[in-house]
């Protein structure tokens, strides 16, 4: 009897014990440092120092590490997404942008400084070539069945196609000044135009500009979300983050979001998490109600990732 009303008990107090927060991993480049926080609370958890100008940051394929890449300091970072502890640190060449292709086997690194494009075996990462292909390469994208990557070259205003079969630059075009931010959607892709208000619309296909997205000045990075209801994109000169529909790509909803928003990670709970470049700040904002409320980070905060933490 008393076995069982303990069980009971035992039982009761996990029903009961509070919901642990998601972690948000937020990439600080002129700190430099990273920083990990709680998100409920707001609170920084653990801080890693002593990195010389971080930007971005992608999960692997198997979830199991986070690669921070360190342009400045020519290195990534491997870090444990659920600890933040750092696994190990590899010599790369001016890592600025980098992924993975949808199979998991290559990892693309696009180095903004050197004019450079490096195509890596994703198991070591072991460089297999590497790509001249001009002024500023900045984002990437790939098509679905991982055969072709898309860069944005911000100094060029053009969008280049690499054949990772051949690893060749297939076509180059002009989209429009500074492009930045970029995805591939319904066999279209998504840029953002950081120099004029727009995302332009290519078909890579006809390498053609069909139609244009205006969400503000300084149009920037675009994100699907993770149930594929809704296209986010960011303007970060007229500070804004725009709810765009994925089947007519038009805009639903304009959020002003003062601070320069940047990158966007998604959480469990739908909140949206964006870095605010200008302000030292993260935002959470909620979609359903378009609150808005902010984090002080670091300076000049540019990638973020969220890890989900279970319940207890």
């Amino acid at each position: 009897m008393i076995r069982s009303l303990l069980g009971l008990g035992l039982g009761l107090l996990a029903l009961c014990a509070p919901a642990r927060a998601d972690l948000v991993y937020v990439l600080n480049s002129t700190d430099p440092s990273i920083v990990k926080i709680d998100s409920k609370t707001g609170e920084e958890v653990r801080r890693i120092e002593g990195l010389r100008e971080v930007h971005h940051l992608v999960l692997s394929p198997d979830g199991k590490e986070l690669l921070i890449a360190d342009s400045a300091g020519n290195e990534i970072l491997f870090v444990e997404p659920a600890t933040g502890t750092v696994l190990r640190r590899e010599r790369i060449s001016n890592p600025y942008h980098l992924d993975f292709t949808p199979d998991g086997r290559l990892l693309v690194v696009a180095s903004l400084k050197r004019g450079q494009v490096d195509i890596y075996d994703a198991n070591g990462p072991r460089l297999l070539d590497r790509l001249r292909v001009g002024n500023k390469p900045s984002h990437i994208a790939f098509s679905p069945d991982s055969r072709f990557a898309f860069i944005t070259i911000q100094g060029d205003g053009t969008v280049i196609a690499i054949d990772l079969q051949t690893r060749r630059i297939v076509w180059q075009m002009p989209v429009g000044p500074e492009p930045a931010g970029i995805i591939w959607h319904r066999d279209r892709l998504i840029v953002g135009i950081m120099g004029r208000d727009h995302f332009a619309v290519l078909n890579p296909a006809t390498q053609k500009v069909e139609s244009t997205i205006r969400v503000g000045r300084g149009a920037h990075t675009v994100f699907a979300s993770p149930d594929g209801k809704t296209i986010w994109a960011t303007s970060r000169v007229q500070s804004r983050i725009a709810e765009i529909d994925p089947a007519t790509l038009e805009v639903r909803r304009i959020h002003e979001v003062p601070g320069g928003p940047d990158c966007i990670a998604f959480a469990p709970d739908g909140a949206v998490w964006a870095t605010l470049r200008w302000a030292g700040r993260i935002a959470r904002l909620d979609p359903k109600t378009g609150d808005v409320s902010t984090i002080r980070v670091g300076r000049s905060p540019h990638g973020i990732f969220v890890q989900p933490v279970a319940a207890r």
